[in-house]
């Protein structure tokens, strides 16, 4: 199947769909916006990121076009990687949904401190979380 049909199971977008909203994929992205960067830099910008899932990542990334492996020849190596014009629309793209998901977290964090400072003495000490079911949804 083309590429086209994001709710059909044989739609080969899905491959560069599930790369670009991976969890590495939207940092690894959003950070390459910001600026070319080194190997250890990435590293260092991606907090919680293995060595094994960044080499994958990039891999990943390069071969969808959206990155480049620039690889200097000099002693000791030098290898930079930057977004290639379609990786630049990626990332613009993912910016105003991260923009989005601090603001969230803020509110949701806020709110639970809020519904914390509000909860009677003698309560079970549990709130409901976005995982559990409140009583008034079941």
């Amino acid at each position: 199947m083309i590429a086209g049909d994001l709710f059909s199971g044989e739609c080969t977008a899905r491959h560069l769909l599930s790369h670009v909203t991976s969890k590495w994929g939207v940092l690894v992205l959003v950070a390459l916006h910001e600026e070319d960067r080194r190997w250890s830099d990435l590293a260092r910008t991606i907090g919680g990121i293995s060595e094994k899932m960044l080499a994958q990542t990039l891999r990943m990334l390069e071969g969808d076009g959206l990155l480049v492996r620039d690889a200097r020849p000099v002693v000791p190596p030098h290898v930079v990687y930057r977004l290639t014009d379609e990786g630049r629309e990626a990332a613009d793209l993912l910016l105003p949904l991260l923009d989005w998901v601090r603001v969230r977290t803020a509110e949701a964090e806020r709110a639970a401190q809020a519904d914390e400072a509000a909860e009677p003495e003698g309560g079970t000490g549990r709130r409901a979380t976005s995982r559990e079911p409140r009583d008034e949804d079941r």
